[in-house]
């Protein structure tokens, strides 16, 4: 029997042959690991559509944060659940509010080894769980938006976050941050534009993280899951407005939209493994029918392949220790 000069099976012969052959790495310092702080509570909440996440208090945030450091992963991104909410969400710029507070703290525990970030959007601190601010008619009010994003910004970058995750996709939300805060010196601050942000079914469970207040969907300011071009369209902008990294979001169902604007930027590309994505394969494994470990490496590194440069995901630091154990 005659067999061609190619055996593409002598580069899977044996572990170390595939460990040099392998073309994606997946390493701890590119994961960021997704917290949650609750005010008002006395100790931490395990999520229940989210085994092993939890809302977390002032204390327990630390000791978490620390472990995340110890993990070697590179950055927390903080999410902060208010005991009071308002139309405006005035709990968000409020020095004193909790989501502040938390990445004051945490940047005092940890700041020097990871990245903080926080979350700038609105949802969590409305009464009505949208990402802005409300005009008459129930719709979201862009530019008046702007306004509490700007305010917003500013409180966080002042209370020690290194990076500002704007995650409410309103129109020209990077630009208006950006001015802030040249304008006021922050000019290190970080921006991570979340650029392809679409309206889907797998946020489910981060929002019962956030104990959401939303009624109805967000359709009208994150994007139609049936288009790709608008999201590499949004990145863009994204970048001449002066963001410092784009974001696709959800990961795992726009792996092709992932890779559309990694090729169309020259800036870092992020994905968000989100809630939903890491419940089913929790809930999977729960029950026997996959194995988890298995599942959830395959798919992160699913996600570099595709041109992710990082990955928010809230099994960073679990993924960490397989990872260093598998080396």
């Amino acid at each position: 029997m005659s067999f061609p000069a190619h055996r593409p099976r002598r580069l899977r012969t044996t572990p170390a042959v595939r460990r040099l052959a392998r073309e994606t790495h997946l390493v701890p310092s590119q994961l960021v690991l997704p917290m949650f702080v609750r005010e008002g509570i006395d100790e931490p909440r395990e999520i229940g559509s989210m085994p092993g996440v939890f809302q977390h208090t002032l204390d327990s945030l630390r000791r978490a944060a620390t472990d995340a450091a110890a993990s070697g992963i590179g950055g927390v991104m903080l999410f902060g659940v208010p005991a009071v909410r308002d139309a405006c969400g005035t709990g968000a710029d409020d020095d004193r509010g909790i989501l502040n507070v938390a990445t004051r703290a945490v940047v005092e525990e940890v700041g020097d080894a990871l990245v903080v970030q926080t979350d700038l959007c609105l949802d969590e601190f409305t009464d009505h769980g949208h990402c802005g601010v409300l005009a008459e008619d129930g719709s979201v009010d862009n530019d008046a938006t702007l306004e509490r994003y700007v305010a917003m910004g500013l409180a966080q970058a002042r209370a020690g976050s290194a990076m500002l995750g704007l995650s409410g996709m309103m129109d020209g939300q990077v630009a208006a941050v950006r001015e802030a805060l040249e304008g006021e010196g922050l000019v290190d601050t970080l921006i991570l534009a979340y650029s392809a942000k679409y309206a889907g079914a797998f946020y489910g469970p981060f929002r019962e993280a956030v104990d959401s207040q939303l009624k109805g969907d967000r359709r009208s300011y994150q994007l139609d899951p049936a288009n790709a071009r608008e999201g590499v369209r949004e990145a863009i902008m994204d970048v001449d407005e002066g963001a410092d990294v784009v974001m696709v979001k959800p990961a795992l169902p726009y792996l092709d939209v992932l890779a559309d604007v990694r090729s169309a930027v020259d800036v870092p590309v992020w994905a968000y493994q989100v809630s939903g994505e890491y419940a089913m394969i929790q809930a999977a494994a729960a029950n026997g029918w996959i194995d988890g470990r298995g599942a959830m490496l395959e798919a992160l590194l699913g996600i570099r392949r595709a041109g992710a440069d990082a990955i928010l995901t809230y099994a960073a630091v679990e993924a960490a220790g397989w990872l260093r154990d598998a080396l």
